[in-house]
Formats: C-alpha cells, sequence, structure tokens
C-alpha cells in the first residue's frame, strides 16, 4: 500500500508539470518564457536550490555522523544569497538586453569568444550530470528506505525519469515552475512531520542535544575526524562562491526570465529564511545517534528515523516530498544540460531542428542519470564534485560582471581548463588534500594559469583592447542568444 500511495505522489507530480499548459514551440519561449516571471513564480524556483535531496538526506546522514558540521549547507546558502543579492540582476538585465538563453551565451558575449562560451557550455554540461545523477539516487533511496524493497526503488526512479523528460520536454520553465511550487509545500510540510515524529519519538530539542553531548560533545565543535574545521571552512567558501556567483547553468532560466532585478533583489532578501528548513534534518540526523546503529549508512538516517517514529501514512507523505524535492532540481538540471548541448555546442542553425535536438538532449541527460543512479552513489560526494568544477567559473563570472570586461577570453578558458581538470585528478585519484575541498585547491591552479596567460597577453599584444569593439556595439541575436559575429 505504501509503494502505491509514493507511486501515485510520484505521478501527481508529473501531472502538474504537464496540467492546461500548451507545449511551447521555441527554444526561447521553452527556456525564459517572455522574461516576464512574477515575483512568487520566480521565488519558488530560486528556492528550488535550498530544498534538494541533498538537503533531505545528505544534511542528515553528515549530523549523524559529524554534528554541527553539518551547518556548513546553513553558511553556504545564506552567504549565496548576499552575493546574488548584488549579481543576479546585473545578470538579469544583460540577459534581457542581449538576448542569452544560457550561462555560456553570458560568458560569449562578455568576453568577446566563441572559445570560452563552447568551454563553459562543455563544463557546464559535464558536471552538472553528476549533480542529476544525485537527485535520481536521492529518490530512489527514499522510496526504498520508506517502503524497504530495492524493487520499489527501481521501479520509483524509472518512472520518475519519464514524468521528469515529459513535463520538461512540454511546458518547460513554466512547467516545471509550477511543480517548484507544490514541491516547496509539500517539502516543508514532510520536514514538519519528521520534526512532530523525533520530538514524539525521540525527544524534544534540549533532550535530544543532552544526550548526545552525553555520548561526545564532539558532536556539537567541527571536530569529528572527516567532517573538521578545514572540511566546515573550504566547504562553505566553495559552494558559496559557486552559488553566490550563479556558476551553475540550470539556476540561469529563472533569473533570465525574471520580469526584474528588482524582484530577484527581493528574494534574495528572505530566500536565506529558508535555511531555516535545513536545521529539521540536522537535528533528525542527531537524533538518529540516539536510536540508530552506529554504522549506519549516512544517506539512510532521515528515512530511518522516521520509520521508527511515524505510521505508514505520515511516511508516504516525506516520501512524496522527497521525491518531489529531486524532480524539481532534475528538471532544473536536465535543462540546463540540454540547453548548453543545443544551443551552444551543437552547430546547428535550423531553429526547428535545434528545438527538437534539445528535447532529446533532455531525455539523454536523464537517462544517463538513471543509468548512474540504478548503481547507486554517496550523495554527499557527488554534491562536492558539481561544486567543485562549476565553482572553477567564479572568478569569470566576477570579471564578467564588470562594467567593463578587461581581460581576454583565451586566459580565462585556460584558468577554468586548469581548475576543473586539477578537479577531475584530486577526486578520481583520490588525491588527499588534508580534508580542504577539491574546489578550493583547485581554485589556486585557475588563477595562476588566468594571471599568467593574461599577462603575457598583455606584454605581446600592448594595446589591444581584451574585448572586440562589436560585442559591445551590437546586440546578441534574439535567435541564437549569441554574438554570431565575436571570435576568441
Amino acid at each position: 500500500m505504501l509503494t502505491v500511495l509514493i507511486i501515485l505522489g510520484i505521478v501527481l507530480i508529473g501531472a502538474i508539470g504537464v496540467w492546461s499548459r500548451a507545449r511551447q514551440t521555441s527554444l526561447s519561449g521553452w527556456s525564459v518564457g517572455k522574461r516576464d516571471l512574477p515575483r512568487w513564480t520566480t521565488w519558488f524556483l530560486q528556492a528550488g536550490e535550498s530544498l534538494t535531496t541533498f538537503s533531505f538526506l545528505g544534511l542528515a546522514g553528515i549530523a549523524f555522523g559529524g554534528g554541527m558540521s553539518a551547518l556548513f549547507a546553513v553558511g553556504y546558502l545564506t552567504i549565496a544569497c548576499v552575493l546574488q543579492y548584488f549579481i543576479l540582476p546585473r545578470q538579469r538585465q544583460l540577459g534581457a538586453n542581449r538576448g542569452y538563453l544560457t550561462m555560456a551565451d553570458f560568458f560569449q558575449d562578455r568576453f568577446g569568444s566563441r572559445t570560452l562560451g563552447k568551454t563553459v557550455a562543455l563544463v557546464g554540461a559535464v558536471f552538472l550530470i553528476p549533480y542529476l545523477q544525485l537527485q535520481i539516487t536521492g529518490l530512489g533511496l527514499i522510496v526504498q528506505l520508506a517502503t524497504g524493497s530495492s524493487d520499489a526503488s527501481g521501479y520509483s526512479m524509472i518512472v520518475a525519469s519519464v514524468l521528469v523528460v515529459v513535463f520538461v520536454i512540454w511546458a518547460g520553465l513554466r512547467g516545471l515552475a509550477r511543480v517548484a511550487i507544490f514541491k516547496d509545500f509539500i517539502m516543508v510540510a514532510a520536514l514538519v512531520i519528521v520534526l512532530a515524529g523525533v520530538i514524539a519519538g525521540v525527544g524534544a530539542v534540549p533532550d535530544v542535544v543532552a544526550k548526545v553531548n552525553a555520548i561526545s560533545s564532539g558532536y556539537f565543535t567541527i571536530s569529528r575526524p572527516g567532517l573538521d574545521a578545514t572540511f566546515w571552512v573550504s566547504s562553505v567558501i566553495v559552494t558559496g562562491l559557486g552559488a553566490g556567483f550563479n556558476t551553475f547553468p540550470h539556476l540561469w532560466p529563472p533569473v533570465l526570465a525574471a520580469k526584474s532585478g528588482a524582484i530577484l533583489r527581493r528574494n534574495n532578501s528572505w530566500l536565506a529564511l529558508y535555511q531555516l528548513s535545513l536545521f529539521i534534518p540536522i537535528f533528525a540526523g542527531l537524533a538518529g545517534i540516539l536510536i540508530l546503529k552506529p554504522k549506519t549508512t549516512g544517506n539512510t538516517v532521515l528515512l530511518s528515523v522516521a520509520q521508527q517514529t511515524l505510521p505508514d501514512p505520515l511516511l508516504a507523505v516525506i516520501a512524496i516530498g522527497g521525491a518531489a524535492a529531486a524532480m524539481v532540481p532534475a528538471g532544473a538540471i536536465a535543462m540546463g544540460i540540454s540547453m548548453l548541448v543545443s544551443n551552444n555546442l551543437l552547430p546547428v542553425k535550423n531553429q526547428r531542428l535545434r528545438f527538437r535536438l534539445n528535447h532529446l538532449i533532455v531525455a539523454v541527460a536523464v537517462g544517463l542519470a538513471l543509468a548512474f543512479g540504478l548503481a547507486k552513489s554517496d550523495i554527499g560526494a557527488l554534491l562536492l564534485l558539481t561544486y567543485g568544477g562549476l565553482t572553477q567559473m567564479a572568478p569569470a563570472v566576477a570579471f564578467a560582471n564588470a562594467k567593463r570586461v578587461r581581460v581576454h577570453g583565451i586566459p580565462v578558458v585556460l584558468g577554468i581548463l586548469a581548475g576543473v581538470l586539477s578537479v577531475a585528478i584530486i577526486t578520481f585519484g583520490n588525491i588527499k588534500t588534508g580534508g580542504i575541498d577539491s574546489g578550493l585547491v583547485s581554485l589556486l591552479p585557475n588563477l595562476v594559469v588566468l594571471a599568467i596567460a593574461e599577462g603575457l597577453r598583455r606584454v605581446f599584444f600592448k594595446g589591444q583592447p581584451p574585448v572586440p569593439a562589436e560585442t559591445q556595439a551590437h546586440p546578441a541575436s534574439p535567435a541564437r542568444g549569441t554574438v554570431e559575429g565575436a571570435a576568441a
């Protein structure tokens, strides 16, 4: 019965995405609409990054093993809101004036470099795949833990993936916005239910804190093995910079589609309040220390606590909330990947063909993530891999957001490539960094290579402006959203 309720909930989420909405027929309408999204629609789309499967499962697991180390998520998301208050309105203004459809369009236009635009598109698409996989993996874990069935987990992942592809292809950003509204309400309800269950079954906040402190006061410091101060500070810096400078391609459509920069600024004045909800999974993780076996897998902590404290009907609500928290980011990420590939990487000029290829790429991206997700991966590791890689574009965003770009596109390309290569080597080579986030370590070669390359350019091409004059004189083509005449 529980499995049936969860599957029906997942189907409902997909139905909301396609309900009463005419199918989008152009790439610009599909991705950014008429650039007139009102405040509350933009709010729920922006808030999607605060409540994801990582918030739902990953934070409880980190709190279970590392106590207060889990607060790094509250720290970086709050920092991101402050930075975005100043950065997003500028990006939205440039997007409206220049016709951007993707983050890569922004880079190509600002630096006058096709090479940079394609590099950003490739890096963005590649590093979003682990994040998309994270959402699919998290959804499967939620269903498996709620039902106790690995078969139900696999079926739900397949059903959810198909529905994500359907509503994203059908309605684009508008459909995603409707699902995002439902997701936030059901997610908040699920977290409140978790909180009530923990209080009723384990104890109130003071009781749980006192009992955990009696086991080890180290849980209320950032000194747990592998989750110490080095991890905390470096993770906050990397993820705060990445999110704050908006280096994640799937978060650009809501920004570019917003009705005004003032809306984005008002939203970021209040979005930090969403971080208060993150204390609930952290509290559940602490409660898990008292009632779960010490070797419990981190990703399973929140649902395991819920199973011991709540009846099945309420467990179904939690599972559906978790599924929504996976499907909305999954849809946004699939859109981000498909737009980068179809709009910036594929040399296709026919608009209708490009639109169809875009839909195919949505299906391929979700399919790849589903295949990797069925093999299961650590949620926290996937998040940090994506953030470490995409944060390598933060220095370039800082240069591009300025009124006048003073750095050439090729040094920026070389810096980004040095950074992402460093992230890949550290991650897949299992190189020890003393607990420092690989993304933070990799910013050093990124900046060094960029500085050397730009210094050499200024010596050997003295007097030559870094950005071709035509990129500032002619607006981007509305059809392409990029500057067709600019070259690196």
